[in-house]
């Protein structure tokens, strides 16, 4: 066979099984908007997103007021102020933002400024970028009007100082339950879908850390036509397997939101050689309102609002 039809035959091979798998066409969930959250924080975090759906407004004004709630709570030490600072001492954090159309945001290491979710949408909708970094980010967010202030709290202080007395970076990566992002996934009353995830990072972090928060399709994916996912945990694990977008993709290869979920976390366990003492879950909202969460270990919940209850689960675990 001449080398040219060679290449020709083979590239019509490797595609077939996705011709022939195709798009998913979802239902459409309207009228009966939906907003699932990691964790306990995303509680007060629905509520928030829920005033903006229940004025009919979009997915995307919903997960960025419902994260800022969590990004301004000081007694929360994962995200935005009060998060647990790197091993010098900074609290540097990384958000990113997603709507329905496919535009999308993000910052990462980011300081000094409390509400990086916001920052993120203004990277969105102000330039052509997708995502700003360090002095860039803080320099762009305060020419937009953001205000610098410390977010390293008394507590967060306290610890930090107790963790270099007896850690060096090279033996801890900080307490395993201490980068507990928020990611959060809404549909609105007309069915579009957005997300949002924004992380104070891992505890104790290498100064210079970015985890996977800040990147699509790690972090956070949104396909409009399909559904969105988001992350949470270990972001290492997740940007090694492009988890978020992963888990999108599969749903629209015909995966349920549970199964994708399983699915990407599993891929996980394999490349970690079948066990792994860290966590990563991942939250899952399809086109037609269905929901999907997994996670490796336990203790992952999420927070779900739906039919009008705003209530927390627990994640039964892979391992």
């Amino acid at each position: 066979m001449k080398r040219r039809n060679f290449i020709k035959a083979g590239a019509v091979g490797l595609a077939s099984p996705i011709l022939l798998a195709g798009k998913k066409k979802m239902k459409v969930n309207k009228n009966n908007p939906i907003i699932v959250s990691t964790w306990l924080h995303g509680i007060p975090a629905n509520e928030a997103s829920i005033k903006v759906l229940k004025k009919n407004g979009s997915a995307l004004d919903a997960v960025e007021a419902g994260v800022r709630v969590t990004e301004a709570d000081a007694e929360n030490q994962s995200v935005g102020l009060g998060g647990r600072p790197d091993s010098e001492g900074n609290v540097t954090l990384d958000a990113c933002i997603m709507d329905s159309d496919g535009n999308a945001g993000s910052v990462a290491f980011l300081q000094n400024i409390k509400h990086p979710i916001s920052v993120a949408r203004k990277v969105m909708e102000k330039t052509d970028h997708v995502m700003l970094a360090g002095k860039g980010a803080l320099k762009f967010a305060l020419e937009n009007g953001f205000k610098k202030e410390n977010l390293l709290t008394e507590q967060s202080r306290k610890e930090w100082l107790e963790w270099k007395k007896d850690n060096t970076i090279k033996d801890s990566w900080g307490p395993n339950d201490d980068h507990d992002t928020i990611t959060s996934l809404a549909q609105d009353n007309d069915g579009n879908l957005s997300g949002a995830c924004t992380t104070s990072g891992l505890a104790y972090k290498l100064h210079g850390r970015v985890g996977d928060s800040p990147i699509i399709g790690a972090g956070m994916y949104v396909d409009n036509e399909v559904g969105a996912a988001g992350a949470t945990g270990m972001g290492e694990l997740v940007m090694k397997t492009c988890g978020s977008f992963l888990v999108v993709e599969l749903m629209r290869q015909g995966y349920s939101a549970m199964e994708a979920c399983n699915e990407a976390v599993d891929r996980i366990i394999k490349q970690e050689g079948g066990k792994t003492k860290l966590q990563v879950g991942y939250i899952a909202l399809g086109k037609d309102g269905s929901i999907g969460y997994s996670s490796i270990q336990k203790g992952f919940q999420y927070a779900l609002y739906k039919n009008g209850v705003n209530k927390l689960f627990d994640v039964k675990s892979l391992l």
